[in-house]
């Protein structure tokens, strides 16, 4: 029979102080409580431990092999615990997360920073998407989790709003609207305005043309021959303007600025996570609401 851990650990105390009374006390149980202990662990090992008289307390042989080779298997014991603990807290294992160019500016990297930081057992790694196929790919198992920006469609998932940012324009810093702290939408709609390719994000380049849906007369909108995020030449030069999120100034580029719209409605960005959620997605998400909280993601 496997003697119980507890009586194994207050024989070790025993075995230090060989002496019931300092032993109890340190262990904080009375005296007569430690000796029933120990005889118990001696029956169950079938063999005498100790050898007591009034004064003293001198290990066998037995004793003396089990006071040098049970502190190992404690400590080893000890860390299986451990690890099992950290493994239901979601802080061991491997987590994938994707996210949206919009959310890779600073909301990503520092989500994911945290989950290194606070669980050094958990594997992260984190890439790029589409935006349109990060539910899927979270419903599917592909990832773990996402970011994204805005209410994105998808079934067999959940969304937790992470994070509102205000909605502006990036503009070249010689443009005459940058001299404004604010900018009202009908004068960002005088001006062309450039979208992301409706075709690859149809969700983002609705909510963004809608700031603009009832201004007088129609906004010029413009989709960029290559990458939304790559070519920026038409911002520089002051011929167009491109509504963006305020993350925009953590990546401002040589040469733009960017302003708050006045009025207009936050952008949001989720995290996405799957319906039936493990232990690292529960973690996932109790790291991210921490840090919506203490960086004032959410404000009211």
């Amino acid at each position: 029979m496997t003697p119980d851990t507890v009586s194994l650990r207050y024989f070790l105390v025993l075995a230090q102080e060989l002496n019931f009374t300092r032993a109890a006390t340190r262990i904080g149980i009375a005296q007569p409580a430690l000796s029933a202990r120990m005889r118990r662990l001696e029956a169950e090992l079938g063999t005498a431990l100790l050898v007591r008289d009034t004064r003293n307390v001198v290990l066998t042989t037995a004793g003396a092999a089990l006071a040098e080779s049970a502190p190992p298997a404690l400590a080893a014991l000890d860390r299986a615990w451990d690890i099992a603990r950290s493994a239901a807290a979601g802080e061991l294992g491997t987590l994938r997360i994707g996210y949206s160019l919009s959310a890779g500016a600073e909301t990503a990297p520092v989500l994911v920073d945290r989950l290194i930081r606070s669980s050094p057992g958990l594997e992260v790694g984190a890439v790029p998407m589409a935006t349109p196929e990060i539910s899927p790919a979270v419903a599917d198992g592909r990832i773990d989790a996402g970011i994204t920006r805005g209410e994105q469609p998808g079934r067999g998932v959940r969304r937790f709003l992470l994070r509102r940012q205000r909605v502006g324009v990036q503009l070249a810093q010689h443009h005459p609207l940058a001299e404004h702290l604010e900018i009202a939408i009908a004068d960002a709609a005088a001006y062309p305005l450039r979208l992301p390719d409706r075709a690859a994000n149809p969700v983002i380049h609705d909510q963004l043309s809608a700031l603009f849906r009832d201004t007088r007369p129609s906004p010029r909108f413009h989709t960029p021959a290559v990458s939304f995020d790559m070519s920026q030449r038409d911002l520089r030069d002051g011929l167009t303007l491109a509504p963006a999120g305020e993350a925009a100034v953590t990546t401002q580029p040589v040469g733009l600025t960017w302003r708050p719209l006045r009025g207009a409605p936050s952008l949001t960005l989720h995290l996405v996570l799957p319906r039936e959620q493990s232990p690292v997605h529960r973690r996932i998400r109790a790291v991210a609401k921490t840090l919506a909280q203490e960086l004032h993601w959410l404000p009211d």
